[in-house]
């Protein structure tokens, strides 16, 4: 039976820089990962801004696309944002997860792939953990720390039947397609938002950029009743007519989906004894988005001091571990709970084509505050200028009429 210092399961963004981290130090480390290559299991639209490359020191390698313009379409309005430099990346989703479980094993740890976690016991002082591989080997392993890093399913950290939390949930699905270079010059350095009744009354659609003549093509919903449309259409309805309107001709490589569960008010269980919990496992995400990414990584970041003072002895359990966390990242994750609650439940279309029109008048910087730094003050200095601008009209209007 092998002995580990630290067994991650999920070898997700989280759990791959989490380990990668751990291997640096010198800690034996092994990551599972339940399927067999990282072409599987790809769902993410994993737009990032720019520095996210260099907070994370992760390669060009593991970029499709870059990106410098945001442009948002409603029902009624279609509004912009770009500079001349790039303003972020959309990553490769397996190349990412394939790079950071390379990093684990050139730093001397292991990687362990379509190997799925059964279970897990204590017996004589030690963590049992039981693996199975494809084919149905079973392997049992021993481990000092056992973290949970899969993601919405929150398989290890909680027992069989254990009540959990009530959750937030948004399921997406995501088209990855072919089109001609003509079509795809035009999306290509570009992020495009669908809101509004028309194209996802509870969510938002989307076009990425993928490189290569590839465009990603999605929708996510919130799976809760809408206040004011009382019949939504299912999702792949939505990126249809998307396709149909914008696309029009196409060729599907890839269909996938995921889910997302949030637990409102972070009230997810952080840690449990020796076993650990990050990622989307303690909601490491931006509901109002979507974006989890960078956030499960700087989480990983944090649960990684953590676990080497409790391997150090330093520590004898992770209650600092869940305060930094909810210091981190409570304030804003429930702020855009909040604001997605409005905006996809209960706005009027109107609503929502006049909140984007007040978003124009924020600069590019402005704009990329509020997308990627949940900076909503930023949004009333919109409002202020969207009144001005009417102001000004108003008063030229009466010149024009007085002389």
């Amino acid at each position: 039976m092998k002995n580990f210092d630290v067994v991650i399961v999920g070898a997700g963004p989280a759990g791959g820089h989490g380990a990668r981290l751990l291997a640096k130090l010198g800690y034996q480390v092994l990551l599972v990962e339940q399927h067999e290559n990282f072409s599987q299991n790809i769902f993410s639209s994993a737009a990032t801004p720019r520095e996210t490359l260099t907070r994370f020191d992760l390669p060009v390698e593991v970029v499709a696309s870059f990106w410098q313009k945001v442009r948002v379409i409603t029902t009624n309005v279609n509004r912009s944002w770009e500079s001349e430099q790039s303003l972020g990346a959309v990553f490769d989703f397996a190349k990412l997860r394939a790079f950071l479980a390379e990093e684990v094993e050139i730093n001397g740890g292991e990687v362990w792939l379509g190997c799925r976690y059964v279970q897990h016991q204590q017996k004589q002082g030690k963590t049992l953990v039981l693996l199975k591989k494809r084919g149905g080997e079973t392997i049992i392993v021993a481990t000092k720390i056992l973290v949970d890093a899969t993601g919405y399913a929150r398989k290890v950290i909680y027992e069989h039947k254990q009540a959990k939390p009530d959750f937030l949930k948004g399921t997406g699905i995501e088209y990855l397609i072919e089109v001609e270079t003509e079509k795809y010059q035009k999306y290509a350095d570009s992020l495009t938002f669908f809101l509004g009744y028309k194209w996802m009354p509870a969510g938002y659609s989307w076009i990425f950029p993928m490189g290569n003549n590839r465009l990603k093509v999605g929708a996510a919903i919130i799976n809760e009743e809408h206040k004011i449309v009382k019949e939504i259409k299912p999702l792949k309805y939505y990126i249809n007519l998307v396709l149909k309107e914008y696309i029009k001709q196409y060729k599907i490589i890839d269909v996938h989906g995921s889910i997302l569960q949030y637990s409102m008010g972070l009230k997810d269980i952080y840690y449990r004894d020796n076993i650990v919990a990050i990622g989307d496992a303690v909601s490491t995400v931006n509901f109002l988005g979507g974006e989890g990414i960078r956030h499960g990584m700087e989480g990983a970041e944090i649960a990684v001091k953590y676990l080497a003072g409790y391997l150090k002895n330093q520590l004898a359990d992770f209650s600092e571990y869940q305060k930094e966390m909810q210091q981190r990242f409570a304030l804003k994750w429930n702020l855009s709970e909040q604001i997605s609650r409005r905006v996809y439940l209960e706005y009027s279309d109107g609503k929502i084509d006049k909140g984007v029109a007040y978003l124009t008048h924020l600069t590019t910087e402005e704009m990329m505050e509020v997308l990627f730094n949940y900076k909503f003050d930023q949004v009333p200095r919109g409002i202020g200028k969207y009144l001005l601008q009417k102001i000004r009209s108003w008063l030229q209007g009466v010149w024009r009429c007085v002389f």
